[in-house]
């Protein structure tokens, strides 16, 4: 997307000396602090930065909005000359959804499980009644063609978990266009999806945006992906913008140190250590699994060895969760074993023992959802304390600061609730939960997926620190392939739900590739503005508006 052509009259949003306070612990604190940006008709401005930075608060404010416990202290958020800071709530209320529209990090969680998507992506063009239901129905069929859906005249009738996830996010940016706005807020609408799924969903937003003429903020933590969608790039830290201005210049020459601390975080690479022990910990023999009449697993078999950590790669829908849920104990496969040191595992977590039980732990993707929100830390922690071991107060406060120590906290933090943690502190409580159990397999199903890279970084090193200390073994689910390579000592590629590669990670992520091993790492970001367009145009038979891997 280009810079061409802006002038003052193409000015969409203006936002002059904003300042946004957030009210926690007992006082107010910064949480924007005086912020000026403008959006022209076309522009896509990406804001970037690590969790805590602003960079969502700040692009729901474009929208005259702020999360319960802020305030705005000062500034203006000027939408078309309308103030929306001294505006009226109805007025508020009137733009946003028609003339400013949002497109959320979960698709999932925004969308009403038990209505049709047709329904949910005309509504509130009807409600605000830009459109007639036929009118906005006809729109939405002719926008899903437009953002590569399958079945654009039926796709609508499904209900949402009859859809992908990357198919799902398209809808709702098919939601977000349904009134036809002026400006669309993007927050983080990629995270949580695989890489060839991303790749669909950046180049589908991306297509609309321009032909459309839409105004858009885009909102990441993402350098190699905001570099694909953004005209123009905000840096914050800490609330402050540190540093703003052309996506080629800023990728090419960062002036702000934290700016260029941000392009240096994914260096991170575990190294290869020769004569590994090979001694196997866990395996997997023909294991296949259904939902329902839908073979989701097929014939896996593979093995797990001990203290080393093994990666299962793939796209959504490829059955590397699964693999996860029937180890755990929380699927039980229709055929195959899981063996633990030669004793086959019972196929339910219900007719595990206690010790089985212990010696497998897994760590969910998403933190905040995983941990009780009305439990203290020290709650959560001494739960698995007392089931596993047994042991009471005041051994039991003292084994709860152990594991505040190992993941790198203080003793401060045994007080507080999880929303009192920021997203990369709840992981690592969700880490010290697993290991309350004093456990020899970890399995990790995404856990890095919603975190900013800065506090990803701090995680990993965690992990492999945990390893190195206590020997324990991984099975870390990801569609990062740069996690892959930071952590992994051995991957295992999944297709439709079996494995098509799996080997060391030097022999899987170096040439020659197998073909699905080839598509995935093709598909991986890079911090070029230019990669996005040159891999779609390779991908995209000549002639054609479809993408040859088509999820």
């Amino acid at each position: 997307m280009t810079n061409r052509n802006l002038s003052e009259s193409d000015v969409i949003l203006h936002v002059e000396g904003l300042v946004i306070d957030g009210f926690s612990k007992g006082q107010w604190h910064r949480i924007i602090d005086d912020i000026d940006l403008r959006v022209h008709r076309g522009e896509v401005v990406g804001l970037i930065g690590e969790s805590g930075s602003g960079k969502s608060t700040l692009g729901l404010a474009a929208m005259g909005y702020v999360r319960p416990g802020c305030r705005i202290v000062s500034g203006k958020v000027e939408f078309l000359n309308r103030n929306l800071v001294t505006a009226s709530e109805s007025e508020r209320l009137n733009i946003r959804g028609s003339q400013i529209t949002y497109v959320a990090q979960s698709a999932a969680a925004s969308f009403n499980p038990s209505q049709r998507l047709i329904r949910q992506t005309v509504e509130s063009a009807v409600v605000h009644g830009i459109k007639t239901r036929r009118n906005a129905a006809r729109d939405a069929k002719d926008m899903f063609r437009a953002l590569l859906l399958p079945e654009p005249e039926q796709i609508g009738r499904r209900y949402p978990h009859q859809v992908s996830g990357g198919q799902l996010q398209r809808v709702m940016t098919a939601m977000a266009m349904s009134p036809e706005p002026n400006l669309i807020i993007f927050d983080e609408p990629t995270t949580a999806l695989d890489v060839t799924t991303q790749i669909e969903v950046l180049a589908a937003i991306k297509d609309v945006v321009e032909r459309y003429h839409v105004a858009a903020i885009f909102v990441t933590h993402d350098l190699a992906i905001v570099s694909q969608m953004a005209t123009r790039l905000m840096v914050l830290h800490k609330g402050k913008c540190v540093e703003e201005a052309p996506t080629r210049e800023m990728i090419d020459e960062p002036k702000h140190e934290y700016t260029r601390s941000l392009w240096a975080v994914r260096s991170l690479e575990k190294p290869f250590v020769a004569n590994q022990s090979r001694e196997v910990f866990l395996k997997l023999e023909g294991v296949s699994a259904h939902y329902g009449s839908v073979k989701v697993l097929d014939q896996i078999t593979m093995t797990i060895p001990k203290g080393r950590t093994v990666a299962i790669v793939g796209e959504s829908g490829s059955g590397k969760s699964t693999i996860a849920r029937v180890i755990a104990g929380l699927l039980i496969p229709s055929s195959g074993e899981v063996v633990l040191e030669d004793r086959i595992l019972p196929s339910s977590y219900v007719n595990r023992s206690r010790e089985q039980l212990r010696r497998v732990q897994m760590i969910y993707q998403m933190a905040d959802t995983a941990l009780n929100p009305h439990h203290t830390v020290r709650d959560i922690l001494a739960r698995p304390l007392a089931f596993y071991s047994k042991i009471t107060d005041p051994e039991l406060s003292r084994r709860v600061s152990d594991l505040l120590k190992k993941i790198e906290l203080d003793d401060s933090f045994a007080s507080r609730r999880p929303s009192e943690l920021s997203g990369g502190q709840r992981q690592r409580v969700s880490i010290a939960r697993a290991l309350a159990a004093s456990p020899e397999l970890i399995i990790c199903d995404e856990i890095t997926s919603a975190l900013d890279q800065v506090v990803q970084e701090g995680v990993l090193k965690l992990l492999m620190k945990l390893q190195r200390e206590f020997g324990v073994t991984y099975i870390f689910i990801t569609h990062d392939l740069g996690v892959v390579k930071a952590i992994s000592d051995e991957v295992v590629v999944m297709q439709n739900g079996r494995i098509v590669d799996q080997g060391s990670k030097e022999a899987i992520m170096a040439p020659p590739y197998a073909p699905y091993t080839e598509l995935l790492l093709s598909s991986v970001p890079q911090t070029d503005p230019g990669w996005l367009d040159s891999t779609i145009s390779q991908r995209r038979p000549k002639g054609s508006t479809r993408l040859k891997s088509s999820v």
